[in-house]
C-alpha cells in the first residue's frame, strides 16, 4: 500500500497520526496545527497582555521544555510583546531533580531567556530528600505539592513577574477532575479546570497547554528534537495520582477524546450557592503573609510538624490538633520569611542564574 499523503496540505507524505484528532498528517502540518491550538487558547483565554513579565515554570521535563519553545515562538510570530523568564524549583532531590536542573540551565542558553532557580532547602531549609526520610514516601506529594506552589509565588515575586505559566497538559487537568470526583473534594473539583488561576495576594498563573494531550507534547518534542529531562521523579510511583492516570489511560485507549470530555464535563459542574457559603474565606496566613483559609497557611502548617518532630501532624486538620496542643511555637524552630507581592517596579534588583 503506498504511504498517505497529509490529511491536511494534501502534499507532503503522512508521518503521524495525532491522537487527539486522528489525522494522518505530516511533521510540518503537525508543528503548526500544534502551535496554532495553542496560540487559539491564548488568545481566546486572553491570558497576556502587551509587556507583561512572565515566568514559566521549568522543570527540564517535557511539558515545560515545549512550553518554553512554544511560548517563544509564538511570542515573536504573533508580537505578544511578552518578556519572558524561565523560573525553577529545586526541590532537593538527589538523581532527579540536580540533573534536571542541568537540562533547565542548557535551555536557559538555547531559548536566551533569564532563569531564576530557588530551592526548598533556602526557603524552608528542608529538602525533599529528608522530608522523605522522616515520614517515608506515603504523604511526600502532599508536602512537594504545597511547597512547590508557594515556592513558585515567592519565586516570580523576586523576578517581579505578572504572570505564571506552567506546563499542565489535558491529561494532567482530566487526572485532577477524576481525582477530586473521587475524593469528593467539591472545592477543588469548581476550579480545578480553570484556566486561570489568581487569589487576592498572588500571581495570576495560567495553562496554555489546558488542552494539548501530553502525546502529541512528546511527539513535538521529539520532532523538533528539543534537550528535556525525561525521568520521573523518584517519589512520585506510590502518589495518588497514579492511579487516576492508569484510569485515564484506560479511557484513552478505548476513546481519544475521553480526555477532553473530561475535561468539558469538569467546566459545567457548578457548586450550589448553599455550598460556597460553607466554604472557608481566604485570608493571610498569621506567620508568613501568604494566602491561606486558616490563620496558619499550609506550608506553615506542614514545615511546623517537620521541625517538631510531628510532621504527619500537618496534613489533616484532625492531626493539626495533636500540634495544637503542642502550645506556641518556640523560637528556635525555623518559620518560612514573610510574603512579599511584586513590588511593581519594572527593573528590579533580582540575582539571575548564570
Amino acid at each position: 500500500m503506498p504511504p498517505k499523503t497529509c490529511a491536511l496540505c494534501e502534499n507532503a507524505k503522512a508521518i503521524l497520526k495525532r491522537p487527539k484528532t486522528g489525522q494522518q498528517i505530516c511533521k510540518d502540518c503537525f508543528f503548526y496545527v500544534f502551535e496554532t491550538e495553542v496560540h487559539n487558547t491564548i488568545t481566546q483565554a486572553n491570558l497576556f497582555a502587551r509587556g507583561d513579565r512572565v515566568a514559566i515554570g521549568a522543570s527540564g521535563g517535557k511539558d515545560s521544555t515545549v512550553l518554553a519553545y512554544v511560548l517563544k515562538t509564538l511570542n515573536e510570530r504573533y508580537h505578544y510583546g511578552l518578556h519572558l523568564f524561565l523560573l525553577s524549583i529545586d526541590e532537593g532531590i538527589t538523581g532527579y531533580r540536580d540533573d534536571s536542573l542541568e537540562t533547565v540551565k542548557r535551555n536557559q542558553q538555547q531559548y536566551d531567556m533569564p532563569l531564576k532557580i530557588l530551592s526548598y532547602d533556602e526557603l524552608y531549609g528542608w529538602t525533599m530528600d529528608r522530608i522523605v526520610s522522616q515520614i517515608g514516601k506515603k504523604n511526600n506529594c502532599t508536602f512537594c505539592g504545597v511547597f512547590r506552589r508557594q515556592a513558585l509565588d515567592r519565586g516570580a515575586a523576586v523576578l517581579n513577574v505578572d504572570h505564571i505559566v506552567t506546563g499542565h497538559n489535558a491529561d494532567d487537568i482530566a487526572e485532577t477532575v477524576l481525582m477530586n470526583i473521587m475524593r469528593g473534594d467539591i472545592a477543588r473539583l469548581g476550579r480545578c479546570t480553570s484556566i486561570v488561576t489568581q487569589g487576592e495576594d498572588t500571581i495570576k498563573r495560567s495553562k496554555p497547554f489546558k488542552y494539548a494531550y501530553e502525546k502529541e507534547i512528546v511527539m513535538y518534542a521529539y520532532f523538533k528534537k528539543l534537550d528535556y529531562f525525561s525521568t520521573e521523579c523518584i517519589y512520585s510511583p506510590d502518589a495518588y495520582r497514579g492511579h487516576a492516570r492508569t484510569f485515564l489511560k484506560d479511557l484513552e485507549a478505548a476513546r481519544p477524546s475521553a480526555i477532553i470530555d473530561i475535561i468539558h464535563s469538569g467546566e459545567a459542574f457548578e457548586i450550589r450557592e448553599e455550598i460556597k457559603a460553607t466554604q472557608k474565606i481566604q485570608q493571610t496566613c498569621k506567620r508568613c503573609g501568604y494566602m491561606s483559609s486558616n490563620d496558619l497557611c499550609k506550608a506553615c502548617t506542614l514545615l511546623e510538624g517537620l521541625e517538631r518532630g510531628m510532621a504527619s501532624s500537618g496534613i489533616t486538620d484532625r492531626a493539626r490538633k495533636k500540634l495544637d496542643a503542642e502550645g506556641p511555637l518556640p523560637e528556635n524552630l525555623r518559620t518560612i520569611p514573610f510574603y512579599q507581592p511584586p513590588s511593581g517596579n519594572p527593573n528590579p534588583t533580582i540575582t539571575i542564574e548564570s
